[in-house]
């Protein structure tokens, strides 16, 4: 975890120096090997390859989360196939970027695909999907709330504000008492900050808190990039959001740069298992100044 979250750290300076519209992985040499975790009798996760992948087995078909890099898409469905004979009928991406979105364009054009209105429009600012001909790009979108399904297939879709992007969609199976979180919650570290696609270092917290107050009776989260965590994670790492951004606030009203205090900080005890990368640190502080002299 540790490793991949400093390369993410590294690519949060890249995409803000170049100015980048999403997220665009290197391709990865080897073999593409997907590792399945089951979470529930029906629902597993897919390592490997980018972010991590929610499988839903469903009575008429499979519900997948997320797609991760590029030519990564045929390989889900390869370990789909292994898992249950259903068809995959839905495909939900939690936000933009290319370790996410971009094995959409290897999934059947039957599949319908769904989003947060924003992310719709920041995927539409991606080379692969404009190389695919649009192939990949979501046919339903919603803006704050969605159902899809009932009973014990049903998916609820939530939207609560600008964090890692514009976009962040939190994916709850209520049957399960589980949810997908992606990259606004990828693991216990400190957030990549994608300001390009209008994520927030001011917000963040509160837009995580609003998503712990307002989803109710789920137990498990699967997380972006990290493990299977639970509903109480949720509540401490919106907290620790804010605690990043008052100590930040702070430095800045004691009249030090944003070099100065990404130099000088240090995460409270409660928050020594977290992953605090050098890069990453420096970056969100310098977006997060940015962000407050506007």
């Amino acid at each position: 975890m540790r490793r991949a979250t400093v390369l993410c750290g590294l690519i949060a300076v890249g995409a803000l120096s170049v100015g980048l519209t999403a997220f665009q992985p290197p391709a990865q040499q080897g073999p593409k090997v997907v590792e399945v975790e089951k979470v529930k009798d029906n629902l597993f996760m897919l390592k490997g390859g980018g972010g991590n992948t929610a499988v839903f087995v469903t009575a008429n078909g499979v519900t997948v989360v997320d797609a991760k890099n590029p030519g990564w898409g045929q390989p889900i469905l390869d370990k789909i196939k292994e898992l249950t004979p259903k068809p995959v009928t839905m495909l939900i991406n939690t936000h933009t970027h290319g370790d996410h979105v971009s094995g959409n364009v290897d999934f059947p054009a039957t599949v319908d695909i769904v989003v947060q209105e924003n992310t719709k429009t920041n995927m539409e600012k991606m080379p692969i999907f404009k190389e695919h001909n649009g192939k990949g790009m979501p046919k339903k979108t919603f803006k704050d709330t969605m159902t899809l399904g009932s009973g014990k297939d049903r998916v609820d879709l939530y939207y609560f504000g600008r964090g890692h992007t514009n976009g962040d969609a939190f994916i709850v199976f209520p049957e399960l008492r589980l949810m997908h979180a992606g990259d606004i919650f990828s693991g216990k570290n400190l957030p990549l900050l994608d300001m390009n696609n209008g994520g927030s270092g001011g917000e963040i917290g509160t837009t995580l808190t609003k998503a712990h107050a307002g989803i109710k009776n789920v137990d498990s989260i699967i997380t972006g990039h990290s493990t299977v965590m639970k509903w109480d994670d949720l509540a401490e790492y919106a907290q620790f959001n804010k605690d990043f951004l008052a100590d930040v606030q702070a430095g800045m009203k004691a009249g030090k740069s944003a070099d100065e205090i990404a130099a000088g900080w240090k995460p409270a005890a409660k928050y020594k298992d977290y992953t605090i990368a050098d890069a990453r640190l420096k970056t969100n502080v310098q977006a997060i100044v940015t962000e407050i002299k506007k």
